[in-house]
């Protein structure tokens, strides 16, 4: 690799085991060479925030649909001036981004009119626009619950006679896979809806703050929309209401057990434990469907189908509350901060119309700053956890008429795939025949299994192709935190930097001093021990109840306003975002100094 670029896609070699990769993914979603040229000529990075796994065909799906909705609202809906969107591909299995900029002056000022006319529109109407967006958002959870992918039964229904439906149960389960597809698709374009200009609202903020204040931290804006209530944040606050009530209640000690069976049934045995479990119940649906991951993969599971994780939450949190410490967000010391801020740097405009300016677009900010956080929970948890759950019942049914031999099998299926297979098993039903998929997609599922995992086996390189000179597309440095130094970094293969010293993102201030503990999945969540500093690529927001046990928090990648920054903003933990290679430096046990507000991380241990 020539020190003044990073490798092109084309020159990656196929992992071992792997040689056929491209078959499980769409022709438009991988590098290809009838497009080498653009493709060559780009700024590819892998995105680990959302896509740090190998992709199984189903995975891939939701991550090109997702892409297309974000960039069709810059370059198509909402006409944002200088983006047009972010293009992306699959190498190995990884995703891997491009944003797609616009370096015409001329083109970015003719945009300006037609953005403002639409953004304005959304901005000034804010409110009640987002209610709507709730009830869409909800109604399409509730279409997606609705869908019936029963097995086929073997006489169709008296009903289907006595009142002339007209059609069968084999037509209900193709139309309702391709109202699965319809819906799905949705989630991602109601995803995008309001996101990028919930963005788009705080970089013209940001813009300001830049030209008004050249020198201003980039953290001291972020904190300047601290401190605001966002929906993202319930599930974790009604684990702590869970756990003030069972020691109310006195039945804590049913903790004690890790089985959630056995906490179950040790609840059940009591009255107490009863209304215990039927607060419990009250609040499960929709809060507690809250993803452990991105809620972008099949593996991704949330606390209401895997009970062990909240209930490991609960015990710390009964044990805090034991030990008499307050689970409040210190929210009267964030706004309190955020307030001073905002003063001392108004006090340092000249005129009243900027300080007027600076009110108004700082108010936007905080209003439009919720969406930000709450999209998070209602489409890649809730959203999303409903799907995957419907997509799994689809992957029943076709192992039950033998299309396949085991229910996750389905995630192997790309999105189209699966439309004539279920054609040949309801052709096969209706004249009580044998579907043929039975012959033909066991073997060539099991293939595609064997590359996946040696997918799986890869480690992806972190960008691809022509880098820039410098980063300056603010979504690419505030959410994803590549900036001019992070690429530099990497084309140095990662050196670490003067005095063996972890350099990053300043996301949340504060300094702290632990011993470390690298975690790379949910999995390991569990191991994390009270005091130690947390290591990972990126955090999810359901582990936000580990940050009480924490002291810091330190990130591979993630910008100022990535959702581990601000988890960590909200809840006064010190956090390094963005440092490219903290999981591959730091060893679980070490002990390190993490500054979070010069975004340095410094080893103590030799």
């Amino acid at each position: 690799m020539a020190e003044n670029r990073f490798p092109s896609p084309f020159e990656i070699e196929t992992p071992p085991g792997a040689e056929g990769w491209q078959e499980l993914y769409s022709y438009a979603d991988v590098f290809s060479e009838d497009r080498r040229a653009y493709e060559e000529s780009q700024f590819w990075f892998q995105d680990s925030i959302h896509w740090g796994w190998a992709l199984t065909p189903w995975d891939a799906t939701v991550m090109t649909l997702c892409m297309a909705s974000l960039s069709q609202y810059n370059s198509r809906v909402f006409k944002v001036p200088p983006s047009q969107g972010v293009d992306a591909r699959i190498l190995n299995g990884y995703c891997y981004l491009s944003p797609v900029e616009i370096d015409d002056p001329a083109v970015i000022e003719g945009r300006v009119p037609e953005f403002t006319e639409r953004a304005g529109h959304y901005f000034q109407n804010w409110d009640s626009l987002y209610a709507s967006w709730l009830e869409k958002v909800q109604d399409n959870i509730r279409e997606i619950e609705s869908l019936d992918f029963s097995p086929l039964p073997e006489t169709e229904p008296i009903e289907t006679v006595l009142e002339g439906r007209g059609v069968s149960s084999g037509w209900d389960l193709l139309a309702n896979y391709r109202r699965f597809k319809d819906l799905t698709l949705k989630i991602w374009q109601l995803h995008f809806e309001f996101l990028n200009l919930g963005y788009a609202a705080y970089l013209d903020f940001f813009g300001f703050c830049k030209e008004s204040w050249p020198n201003i931290p980039d953290l001291a804006i972020a904190r300047m929309v601290a401190g605001i209530e966002v929906d993202l944040f319930r599930p974790n606050e009604e684990l702590k209401r869970l756990a003030q009530l069972a020691v109310d209640l006195d039945v804590d000690d049913a903790f004690d057990h890790e089985d959630p069976d056995a906490v179950q049934q040790h609840l059940a045995s009591s009255d107490a434990g009863k209304r215990w479990l039927a607060s419990w119940d009250e609040v499960k649906d929709p809060w507690f469907n809250f993803s452990d991951g991105t809620g972008f993969y099949h593996f991704d599971e949330p606390w209401i189908e895997k009970l062990e994780v909240p209930y490991r939450f609960l015990r710390d949190y009964i044990t805090k509350i034991h030990d008499g410490e307050d689970l409040t967000r210190p929210m009267e010391e964030i706004r309190a901060e955020r307030d001073r801020i905002v003063g001392e740097y108004e006090q340092l405009l000249d005129t009243d119309e900027e300080r007027q300016t600076f009110q108004a677009k700082l108010g936007l900010a905080r209003t439009v700053f919720p969406y930000v956080e709450n999209h998070n929970f209602y489409i890649e948890h809730w959203s999303m956890s409903v799907w995957w759950r419907k997509l799994r019942e689809l992957g029943a049914t076709l192992a039950k008429e033998g299309a396949v031999e085991r229910e996750d099998d389905v995630y192997m299926f790309k999105i189209d795939e699966i439309d004539e297979v279920l054609w040949d098993v309801v052709k096969a039903w209706t004249s009580a025949g044998e579907n043929r998929s039975r012959q033909i997609w066991p073997a060539r599922l099991a293939e595609r299994r064997r590359i996946y995992e040696a997918l799986r086996q890869w480690q992806p390189p972190k960008a691809l192709g022509n880098p820039p000179e410098v980063v300056t597309e603010p979504f690419t440095v505030m959410l994803w935190g590549i900036t001019t130094d992070s690429v530099s970094a990497w084309l140095g293969a990662g050196d670490e930097g003067e005095g063996g010293d972890v350099t990053g993102m300043a996301a949340s201030p504060g300094t702290a001093e632990g011993r470390a503990r690298v975690i790379f999945s949910a999995e390991d969540i569990g191991d994390i021990q009270e005091g130690e500093i947390l290591v990972a690529p990126i955090t999810a927001p359901s582990w936000a109840p580990a940050f009480s046990k924490i002291k810091a928090t330190v990130t591979d990648i993630g910008g100022v306003m990535s959702h581990a920054a601000i988890v960590c903003r909200e809840y006064q933990v010190p956090a390094v975002t963005g440092t490219g290679y903290a999981t591959r430096d730091i060893q679980t046990g070490q002990r390190i100094r993490v500054d979070g507000t010069a975004g340095t991380v410094t080893f103590l241990d030799d």
